[in-house]
């Protein structure tokens, strides 16, 4: 796997792009923790939220600061609207070991993908894999999508980017390289060729709506929508939109009916 996000591993631009919290919860009786191991001596937590078998399951990568763990109150709300929940941590997150890094995360997701969908068959579960990325975590969901056509049935973006060397540039961190990296991050968002479902709230100030409507227009797929929750902040879109918010997800992941 090459890409210019090695370009971000400085550590200038890591000490303001990753905030890892180390914490963690008792497991929940509905749901299970399973490690996945990506390195020597490394492995990540992702935990399983079961709401049933016949569910199709959405593989989530959390925002900045945040813990799997911090999803053991939204996840009931994730079951009500149809679906199994795993929440996968990175490097240094939680009980994840090891140091996060871009090169790392993206390398990362596709061992945590396989994974998943292993455990997922050994169980039996609905085998109907959906990826869904928030805020940070947009960027490993990104990857997978367009890897992964024929082994998902569609993308979630919730309060996500383009391309993360806005972080970069925020803090003055400039390369021309940059330029080349934001390329290659237009380029993959072109290629999926997954349904999508864009989350994003008016009020965002830490990521504006404008990224939202980029990535929307970059994706080169028909079945695609583009939800705005008013009022939402970066991290209240759930709080200010719960109804609509789970309503898109209910409905983008149920299954759909062939006519005819």
């Amino acid at each position: 796997m090459s890409s210019y996000y090695y370009i971000l591993d400085h550590p200038r631009v890591l000490q303001n792009a990753f905030f890892p919290r180390r914490w963690q919860t008792r497991c929940p009786e509905d749901a299970f923790d399973l490690q996945v191991s990506v390195a020597e001596d490394v492995a990540l937590h992702c935990r399983f939220y079961v709401g049933g078998e016949a569910l199709p399951t959405i593989l989530y990568f959390h925002g900045n600061g945040e813990i799997a763990s911090d999803y053991d109150g939204f996840a009931p709300m994730y079951k009500a609207a149809g679906a199994n929940l795993a929440v996968a941590e990175f490097r240094g997150y939680g009980t994840s070991g090891g140091t996060p890094t871009f090169t790392a995360m993206l390398k990362d997701a596709h061992l945590i993908f396989e994974a998943v969908r292993k455990e997922m068959a050994r169980r039996k579960f609905n085998p109907h894999l959906f990826i869904m990325g928030r805020s940070l975590g947009s960027v490993a969901a990104f990857e997978l999508a367009a890897a992964y056509t024929s082994e998902s049935k569609g993308l979630i973006i919730e309060s996500g980017f383009v391309c993360a060397s806005r972080i970069a540039r925020r803090i003055g961190f400039l390369r021309d390289e940059l330029e080349l990296l934001e390329e290659e991050c237009r380029q993959k968002i072109r290629s999926i060729r997954l349904p999508a479902l864009v989350i994003h709230g008016e009020d965002d100030n830490l990521v504006p709506m404008t990224e939202a409507k980029a990535i929307f227009s970059l994706l080169q797929v028909e079945e695609k929508k583009l939800l705005t929750i008013p009022y939402g902040e970066h991290n209240t879109l759930i709080f200010e939109g719960e109804e609509e918010y789970f309503g898109a997800i209910g409905n983008f992941i149920k299954p759909k009916t062939v006519s005819g």
